[in-house]
């Protein structure tokens, strides 16, 4: 395992059948870190997850999780999986679920912290098969931290949540973050990327197309996005020279574009009454969709 590294994928190949899951695919987690691992379905992260869980054998490569393999029981012990599938009983109480898998470890943390930092003391006493699609999301988080994890695998961990619970999950994360814990993060939400990675690994066709920071991630694009008010119709915008791409929100149009001044050039000569004009870099989506285009020439074409 690299020195400093929790967890290492180095030079990994999968394959399902005649399907290349990973292609040669080398991946570090670091320390105290939130590591968010992005990519279009299909990209090869639910492979890697598995891989460093040990839910899944290595074929080619080596993966090493706290210098060990993935699956021995001491690596277990010290790391947590939020995943997409439970199978907890339905008739237990929330409480009594986080108590049967807390029981699992040495050292685990108290149930009330538990339903606590998942924010389900009003649920303790609910059966959880009772429960809400985001309550139930709220008791994966707490048993990914049952038993008081160094390291702690989130998949997709605000899905069915509302804007409130969501926000509230991300307070939990960054609070794990600042006790040194880490967690290695795969959303679809890149906003959360955004506000909760320290570094964004950018996974396309089984491989790494980029990583760093989100900002070092975003200025890998050199465009730039227009907002406005505009009466010329997305369409004839989508259709102008250096145009990524134009979409409508709410009022608003949203540009994407290489060549800002030349764009808003003619949009003014069409439209002197443009109004409300914002010119931002790109965000942490524009450079995500720029990255996944340029390792797939096919999706370029499309």
């Amino acid at each position: 395992m690299s020195h400093g590294c929790l967890a290492t994928l180095s030079a990994v190949t999968h394959r399902y059948g005649d399907v290349v899951a990973l292609d040669g695919l080398d991946l570090q987690i670091r320390p105290g870190e939130v590591l968010a691992v992005l990519g279009p379905n299909g990209a090869g992260k639910t492979t890697a997850i598995g891989l460093l869980l040990g839910s899944l054998q290595v074929q080619q490569g080596a993966v090493h999780v706290f210098g060990r393999d993935p699956g021995a029981r001491p690596v277990r012990m010290r790391r947590g999986a939020m995943l997409q599938v439970s199978g907890l009983p339905d008739t237990l109480t929330v409480a009594e679920n986080l108590e049967l898998f807390s029981s699992y470890y040495p050292a685990p943390l108290p149930v009330s912290t538990l339903l606590a930092m998942a924010g389900l003391e009003e649920l303790a006493a609910r059966r959880y098969g009772r429960l809400s699609g985001g309550q139930k999301q709220r008791v994966m988080f707490a048993l990914a931290l049952a038993g008081d994890p160094e390291l702690v695998f989130l998949d997709e961990p605000t899905t069915g949540l509302d804007v409130e619970a969501r926000r509230s999950l991300w307070s939990e994360i960054q609070r794990l973050k600042k006790a040194g814990r880490t967690a290695v993060l795969t959303t679809h939400y890149l906003e959360e990327a955004d506000a909760l990675a320290d570094r964004i690994a950018v996974i396309h066709q089984g491989r790494v197309v980029a990583e760093g920071t989100p900002s070092e991630i975003k200025s890998r694009t050199a465009d730039r996005r227009i907002r406005c008010i505009t009466g010329v119709g997305r369409d004839d915008v989508a259709s102008l020279p250096g145009v990524v791409r134009a979409e409508v929100s709410g009022q608003h149009l949203e540009i994407l574009t290489a060549r800002p001044e030349d764009v808003l050039r003619t949009l003014l000569a069409l439209d002197p009454d443009l109004r409300d004009l914002h010119v931002t870099g790109a965000g942490l989506e524009d450079a995500f969709l720029t990255l996944v285009r340029a390792g797939d020439p096919q999706e370029e074409v499309s």
